[in-house]
């Protein structure tokens, strides 16, 4: 039985490409360095801030990642400023889980995106009373593949993870809700490729928020 459903942010239920790239762009310019075009971003997130900050400095034109430190803390900076740009969630996505509510499911989100930007812009996507648990990236939970964030919404939530399905759209995702021990769905509508998504233990597959429904009524049947 399905008590629970726990969801990435970023390529799962809202495009941010273009916010991650306006920020980033600016920062390496900053600098001097090449700004990179917004489809790299796609493969820059997934796994925190400062990740996205390296691969993104290595790619512009700093493989020594010089500007590393300053650069980090400015995109940071500048990101919690406005973490709104040109975000959008993607069709169909509050309807479903709206649904999901109404059938009293709990939902959560756990992101990497840090943690004041994730809350802002779930806030902004979806209202302030859908999601019942918003967990970004902070000191005090590691970061995903860890599975720290999902079990600690499981436990918020005084639910199992076997009773919980992790949502997301990425390798990283996938290794996460299997981490956690939770039923781990590869959303087909986000960054990253299916095979990424199979290739990291996704147990089911779905290529629109609607799909949801349907695999968490199999969940509850089995």
């Amino acid at each position: 039985m399905i008590k629970a459903c726990i969801f990435d942010l970023d390529g799962t239920l809202a495009y941010t490409l273009d916010s991650m790239a306006a920020v980033g762009n600016m920062v390496v310019r900053k600098y001097g360095l090449n700004p990179m075009p917004v489809e790299n971003y796609r493969y820059y997130c997934g796994n925190g801030a400062d990740m996205l900050v390296k691969r993104l400095l290595i790619d512009a034109g700093d493989p020594e990642l010089v500007h590393y430190e300053e650069a980090r803390a400015l995109y940071r900076k500048e990101f919690d400023k406005d973490p709104f740009y040109k975000i959008q969630h993607y069709p169909g996505m509050p309807e479903t889980l709206k649904e999901l509510k109404k059938r009293g499911v709990k939902l959560g989100v756990c992101s990497n995106k840090p943690h004041e930007a994730a809350v802002k812009v779930v806030e902004r996507m979806f209202g302030d009373h859908i999601f019942d648990a918003v967990m970004g990236q902070s000191e005090t939970v590691r970061k995903k593949p860890a599975p720290d964030g999902p079990l600690k919404i499981a436990g918020q939530f005084g639910v199992l993870p076997e009773e919980c399905m992790y949502l997301g759209d990425s390798g990283t995702d996938m290794q996460t809700g299997k981490a956690a021990g939770m039923y781990t769905v590869g959303v087909l509508w986000g960054y990253r490729e299916k095979e990424e998504l199979q290739e990291n233990g996704a147990d089911d597959l779905v290529d629109a928020p609607e799909d949801i429904l349907d695999v968490y009524e199999e969940k509850c049947k089995g």
